[in-house]
C-alpha cells in the first residue's frame, strides 16, 4: 500500500495553520490517455445533433432531356420554361454532402474508466510539473497542492477573494488570464463568442455559494462542489494539471468520496 501523503492547511493570510492526511486518491497515476476519452466524452454530449430530412430538395419530378439539345443535362421540372430543380447546382436542389441526422456523435465511455480519469485527474492538480506544464504560474503559489481553511468559502465579496489569492500565491495566474484576452479571429466573433482567454484556477469547495458569486467576477476563475467535479473541470482541453485550490472540507469529502484509489 502506497503511503499517505500530508499537506499543510493555509488560512485566508496564507499563514499554515495545521496538517492533514490527503486521501489515497492523491496517489493514482497520472493516465493522460483516459483523461483525454474522458474530456471528449463529456464535450460530445453538449454537441447539438443536425441532420436534414432525406427528402429536401428532391421532392420534384424534374427529370433529365439528355443529349443533342444544346441544353446541359441537368434535370428540369416538365412543362415550358426548362428550369432546372433536383440537383445540387440548381435553385432549390437537395445538397451534395449534407449532414445526417443518423450519424453518431456521442462518445461513451465505461463508467470504471471514467472514474479511473477523474481521479487521475485529481491526482495530477497534486504534482507541480504537471501543473506548471499547463502553463500556470506558480512561482508565488505557497503548496501544491493549495488546501485553505474552510473559512475561505464564507467570503462573499470580490475584493475579499482576490486578497486571499494574492495571500496564496495565486494571483499571478489570475493576472495571466487577464492579460491572455484577445478578440477571437474568424466569425466565432459574431456567435456569441467575441473574446478568447486562458483557462486559470479552479476553486474546490463543500458548499460555498457565496464565494461561487463572488469569484465569477474574476477572470478565468471556476468554482464548484466537490460533489459536481468532473474531469472537464480538472483538466481543461484533455490536459490534465490545473492549478486547484481545495478548501478543507473539500479534501475530507473527497477522502470519503474517492478515497480508494482505482
Amino acid at each position: 500500500m502506497a503511503e499517505q501523503k500530508t499537506a499543510e492547511i493555509f488560512d485566508l493570510q496564507g499563514k499554515s495553520t495545521g496538517k492533514i492526511t490527503l486521501p489515497t486518491v492523491f496517489s493514482t497515476p497520472l493516465r493522460p490517455d483516459v483523461i483525454k476519452r474522458a474530456v471528449l466524452a463529456i464535450q460530445s454530449s453538449r454537441l447539438q445533433p443536425q441532420g436534414r430530412d432525406p427528402l429536401a430538395g428532391k421532392k420534384t419530378t424534374a427529370e433529365s432531356r439528355g443529349t443533342g439539345m444544346g441544353i446541359a443535362r441537368v434535370p428540369r421540372v416538365k412543362g415550358g420554361g426548362g428550369r432546372a430543380a433536383f440537383a445540387p447546382s440548381t435553385v432549390g436542389g437537395r445538397q451534395p454532402h449534407p449532414p445526417r441526422a443518423e450519424k453518431k456523435i456521442l462518445k461513451s465511455i465505461p463508467k470504471k474508466e471514467a472514474k479511473l480519469a477523474l481521479v487521475s485527474a485529481i491526482a495530477a492538480t497534486a504534482q507541480k510539473e504537471t501543473v506548471a506544464s499547463r502553463g500556470h504560474k506558480i512561482e508565488s503559489v505557497v503548496q501544491i497542492p493549495l488546501i485553505v481553511d474552510d473559512a475561505f468559502e464564507g467570503l462573499t465579496k470580490t475584493k475579499e477573494v482576490e486578497e486571499t489569492l494574492t495571500s496564496l500565491g495565486v494571483l499571478d495566474d489570475v493576472s495571466r488570464v487577464r492579460e491572455s484576452r484577445k478578440i477571437r479571429a474568424g466569425k466565432g466573433k459574431h456567435r456569441g463568442r467575441k473574446m478568447k482567454q486562458a483557462v486559470g484556477p479552479l476553486i474546490v469547495v463543500v458548499d460555498g455559494k457565496g464565494l461561487i458569486n463572488a469569484a465569477s467576477n474574476l477572470p478565468g476563475v471556476d468554482v464548484t462542489t466537490v460533489s459536481n467535479i468532473n474531469t472537464e473541470m480538472l483538466a481543461p482541453g484533455t490536459h490534465p494539471g490545473r492549478l486547484t485550490l481545495w478548501t478543507n472540507g473539500a479534501i475530507e469529502r473527497l477522502g470519503k468520496l474517492y478515497g480508494e484509489s482505482t
